[in-house]
């Protein structure tokens, strides 16, 4: 599709100007879209996917088992109803989720395939963001405009996964593949692999691998905490067969997000409890003898990074069998036929798969630009977790890294809405936030240790000390802040834009 479809159209808005653009079709995208069509249908709008196909992540990654490490009835949207009692899904059942909304809500043809943003330049005497946009289906560059632009690309780079430079990966005899890039014909039945990291993506591969491979040799510098989970939601089976779809889905949801909640606000107030608890269940899960030390003992505290929940215990049943094993350490090179470690010790492997973490891109790695001059996000606060401060008409998500990214991808859409209607009643063009006057204390803006955020900070947008500029991550007060309390606030303003526009 090339195009958004006759009814995505207001009658209002001329041929030749969107509303409303969309940039990325993933989760976020196709959920905005869908709050658009259900809260304000006279909203012309259209999706840039640079991709041939919807789902973003889980479109983008092809590696065995890859999962959802949140359950779908948090995860999946508040209007559409995940119905199956798996909740923890795997990638293409959650793309199929999406497709499947899309078509329900009629957003799929307004995606317009293969456009890729390149540059977004805000013309403050047209009061329209003129985007250029590079057609890869025809090898050509065009320019489209809008009202408002919403970002809703996630905050890593699709093009190329963080792979550190190992001494000697050069003499390495086989193929060393990064998950984000997995080979379609790539085969490991009977192989010896190694696989480098620790975080969701390793312990996702490791059982999934351990299946046909000879062997799997997981290799972490540094641990993470595992927890195992059902992969079955035993209360959405039994609602399911007293209330009808909607409401079993509804019900569920609310007890996820209070059990989300409540987990993490118990671990972050006692760390030490939270560690021992971990660490038992670990012990439940691990062979007999299984060394919790160095293997399963992070150095930080629980929740400093994300959890990995791995459903069913999988993880633990490759590393009980023996068809999986854990090093702990440190690389010092690669050879031709495995690792070396620091320590000494070799890593046979016909197969490295390199885990190790994802580059942070916001916007897709587009350019921003106000009147002709480029916008660096590093210098800008955030206003509610999605606009920047003095760049009008600028939308964008980044959900929780503490519970389901839909959440609070949700409730910007929601507010992105309520915003929009406030326009149009104020019969305003633009609307920008300022911060304010005086000094204002920054940090950064994802309070969170994963390696892959402390490698690109210096590159994000900063959230301040105080609402509306921090980026909160409590879906109670920002259920509240988002969708109840007012919208207007003294940061925000409202303005006529120049008569051209009107």
């Amino acid at each position: 599709m090339t195009g958004p479809s006759k009814d995505a159209q207001s009658p209002a808005a001329p041929p030749d100007i969107l509303d409303v653009l969309i940039v990325g079709a993933g989760v976020s995208g196709i959920g905005c879209a869908c709050y658009l069509r259900r809260l304000m249908p006279d909203k012309r709008f259209a999706i840039l996917e640079a991709r041939g196909d919807l789902g973003g992540t889980w479109d983008l990654f092809r590696y065995p088992g890859i999962r959802s490490d949140s359950d779908l009835f948090t995860f999946g949207y508040e209007f559409r109803p995940w119905t199956s009692d798996q909740a923890i899904a795997d990638g293409p059942a959650i793309q199929s989720y999406l497709r499947d909304t899309a078509a329900e809500y009629g957003v799929d043809r307004a995606i317009r395939y293969r456009h890729r943003l390149l540059r977004a330049d805000w013309d403050s005497g047209k009061a329209l963001w003129g985007v250029e946009v590079r057609r890869t289906d025809r090898d050509e560059t065009i320019t489209l405009l809008c009202r408002w632009l919403f970002g809703a690309t996630g905050y890593y780079d699709y093009a190329q996964g963080y792979a550190p430079d190992f001494a000697g990966q050069q003499d390495f005899a086989g193929p060393i593949v990064h998950p984000q890039h997995w080979p379609a014909d790539l085969d490991v039945t009977g192989k010896r692999v190694a696989v480098i990291g620790s975080g969701a993506t390793a312990v996702t591969l490791v059982p999934a691998l351990a299946r046909t491979a000879a062997h799997v040799v997981q290799v972490q510098r540094t641990p993470t905490y595992i927890l195992p989970v059902p992969s079955r939601d035993r209360i959405h089976a039994v609602l399911r067969c007293l209330l009808p779809a909607a409401t079993a889905y509804a019900v569920t949801r609310r007890l996820n997000i209070a059990r989300q909640r409540w987990v993490y606000t118990l671990f972050q107030r006692y760390p030490r409890a939270a560690r021992r608890f971990i660490r038992w269940a670990n012990r439940r899960s691990l062979p007999a003898g299984f060394p919790l030390d160095p293997h399963f003992t992070p150095p930080y505290a629980p929740w400093d990074q994300r959890l990995c929940a791995v459903p069913d215990g999988d993880y633990f049943a490759a590393l009980r069998g023996g068809r999986a094993s854990i090093v702990t350490g440190t690389i010092a090179r690669f050879d031709e036929t495995g690792l070396v470690m620091a320590s000494g010790e070799r890593i046979a492997a016909d197969i490295v798969v390199t885990a190790t973490g994802l580059k942070l891109q916001l916007f897709g790695g587009a350019t921003l630009a106000i009147d002709g001059r480029t916008i660096d996000p590093a210098e800008h606060l955030v206003y509610k977790g999605m606009m920047l401060d003095g760049v009008p008409n600028f939308s964008f998500t980044v959900g929780y890294t503490n519970a389901s990214w839909t959440l609070k991808v949700g409730l910007i859409c929601r507010h992105f809405c309520r915003l929009l209607e406030m326009m149009d009643a104020r019969d305003a063009r633009i609307v920008v936030a300022e911060r304010p006057g005086g000094p204002i204390e920054t940090r950064p803006l994802l309070d969170f240790a994963a390696g892959y955020v402390t490698r690109s900070l210096d590159t994000l947008p900063r959230q301040g000390d105080a609402a509306p500029w921090q980026m909160t991550v409590d879906y109670a007060r920002d259920t509240r802040h988002l969708t109840r309390d007012p919208i207007t606030h003294p940061a925000l303003h409202f303005l006529p834009g120049p008569q051209e526009a009107r």
